[in-house]
């Protein structure tokens, strides 16, 4: 079968669920087990991918989909904790003193504490804990996926410590060739992906400075009385500030320190100085923006979590702040221990692992380390706080029913989603000869754009992350395969690496099985159609500006690879 038809086959379930989410508009529910049979059956009948292989392919996918489960169940368990306690009450509070200004809140809480979280944990870990606190603060529940989606963008290729890089980038091109032209040139591993991460910081830091004033924009027409673009763009001032506070430290550590930091220490410069500027007044516009009242709200904006009127004293106690927001600094205290490798506690986590080595006798294995997760540190958080808040008794078995009902929604939608992506990127296991479903797709592309690839590059990376929901598994995917291409086209392989970087986390806010996380962890389950059609307005302006500067950087600056590659 020659390499058009190919292409075609595997592009063919991608756009069946963008006909059935968005066109249509099926709920996932409904729209994700058609599109796994048909992937099987694409598998089975066009790759030649035996039924053991696709069994454990589905089977690994499983395992993923408890780990992503486990997240959102203690992601849901928190909130609905602080919310039983009177912690959200005390927290509404104090972003109401910092500014009432909904589009202050989105810039500090989304963009800064969003980035934070991503930086520590990454993996969809921000969108289930952004989305929650901001329903919890009132907003509405698809307003609040859709931004915790967007922030799934700059700050994810430094996510996790900088796993996407440092994991994803360096198992994608790992091999004995690299590994004797780096050699050969004087160098190591460790600089070669140094270069890939300072490159990919540049990358974003040029277009991700604009993201929080495209949140404000997209929230002020989207979920606005008035459905106006100008309300977000007369706080452009401060938005941008707030990018740039998080930008500007970012790239800084992206250059001088290394790939595990960049996210970390922007989101911790940022949250500091914009949430000091904002309690002075700086850069606020004299007008002040809010969402229309609830009642007038169409029922698509609601989701299932509902949060009790933090202002009725009959529900909450009052609560000092400080130790309010206390659980949330536990577990960012926690979450950067455990990535910290100089560390030994993220060692000691990852000792209890569930693994099936060659599932049903193939060559798929798969694992998890469940208390490694960010789940698990969520659970230890939870009691923690049950008893530092003084909570009463039953009110933590009500927080585990309550949280246990909402992750089983999600449950059904992921058993299929998530699976269907292990099996399109073990379908390079097959009979055939043919390369696995999205090298495919990206080779097609490859072959028919040439020299102009820079400009696609970004769009393989965010295909990749379509996929899979994760920027680390769309450099593994990819990373050797735009190497390569580089290589044929004499560019700078690490440029044309950090460009698949930069793809691939711009592509997360696109994910679906992010996008059924997110909504979970808010109860928006069934509509995940109207979100990445929002979704992917941000996703287009971050792959074509990355992509022009790519194009620029090679033809107008000329840049060089000083690694030789």
């Amino acid at each position: 079968m020659n390499l058009s038809l190919q292409a075609l086959w595997a592009f063919l379930p991608i756009l069946s669920a963008g006909i059935l989410l968005i066109g249509i508009r099926w709920a996932a529910s409904r729209a994700m087990p058609v599109i796994f049979a048909m992937t099987a059956l694409i598998a089975y009948f066009v790759w030649d991918v035996s039924i053991p292989l696709i069994a454990a392919a589905s089977i690994q996918g499983l395992f993923v989909s408890f780990d992503i489960l486990f997240i959102i169940f203690g992601a849901i368990l928190l909130l609905t904790t602080l919310e039983l306690s009177g912690a959200v009450a005390s927290i509404r509070q104090s972003f109401t003193q910092i500014s009432p200004d909904r589009r202050v809140q989105v810039v500090i809480i989304v963009w800064l504490f969003g980035a934070f979280i991503e930086g520590a944990s990454g993996f969809g870990t921000p969108a289930a804990m952004v989305a929650p606190l901001l329903v919890a603060l009132g907003f509405p529940a698809m307003a609040a996926v859709m931004l915790g989606m967007m922030v799934q963008s700059t700050p994810v290729t430094f996510g996790a410590v900088g796993t996407p890089i440092l994991v994803g980038v360096r198992g994608g091109v790992d091999s004995p060739e690299l590994q004797q032209r780096l050699s050969e040139a004087g160098i190591n591993m460790e600089s070669f992906l140094h270069y890939v991460g300072m490159e990919a910081a540049i990358l974003h830091a040029i277009v991700g400075t604009f993201i929080p004033v495209l949140m404000v924009m997209m929230m002020t027409r989207f979920f606005g009385e008035r459905k106006s673009w100008w309300e977000g763009l007369s706080i452009f001032p401060f938005a941008l500030f707030g990018g740039l506070a998080f930008t500007l430290p970012y790239v800084l550590t992206g250059i001088f320190l290394g790939p595990e930091f960049p996210s970390l220490m922007g989101g911790i410069v940022g949250m500091v100085g914009v949430t000091y500027a904002a309690r002075k007044g700086f850069l606020l516009p004299k007008d002040h923006w809010d969402f229309p009242p609830s009642s007038s709200w169409p029922s698509t904006w609601f989701g299932k979590l509902v949060v009790a009127n933090p202002e009725d004293s009959s529900v909450f106690p009052t609560m000092n702040p400080k130790k309010a927001w206390m659980p949330y600094a536990w577990v960012a205290i926690l979450l950067v221990m455990s990535r910290l490798p100089l560390l030994p506690l993220g060692t000691w986590l990852k000792g209890l692992k569930l693994s099936w080595v060659q599932i049903l006798g193939t060559e798929i294995s798969a694992s998890s380390t469940p208390l490694y997760l960010p789940g698990a540190i969520f659970l230890v958080v939870v009691v923690c706080t049950y008893f530092y808040q003084r909570m009463p008794k039953g009110s933590l078995s009500k927080a585990f029913a309550r949280s246990g009902r909402m992750t089983l929604n999600a449950g059904f939608v992921l058993i299929f989603t998530i699976p269907m992506v292990r099996i399109y990127i073990n379908s390079g296991l097959n009979e055939s000869g043919m390369l696995s479903m999205p090298i495919a797709m990206a080779q097609w592309v490859a072959e028919n754009v040439g020299g102009i690839w820079p400009l696609f590059a970004p769009t393989v990376g965010a295909l990749g992350a379509f996929i899979a929901g994760s920027n680390t598994v769309s450099n593994l995917m990819f990373s050797q395969f735009q190497l390569g291409i580089a290589e044929s086209l004499a560019m700078s392989g690490a440029f044309i690496v950090a460009l698949q970087s930069v793809g691939a986390a711009a592509g997360n806010m696109i994910a679906i099985h992010n996008v059924v996380a997110a909504s979970a962890t808010v109860g928006f389950l069934g509509k995940e159609g109207a979100v990445l059609k929002k979704t992917l307005l941000p996703t287009l302006y971050y792959v074509l500006f990355v992509g022009l500067l790519g194009l620029m950087a090679i033809y107008v600056w000329g840049v060089a690879d000083p690694l030789g590659l």
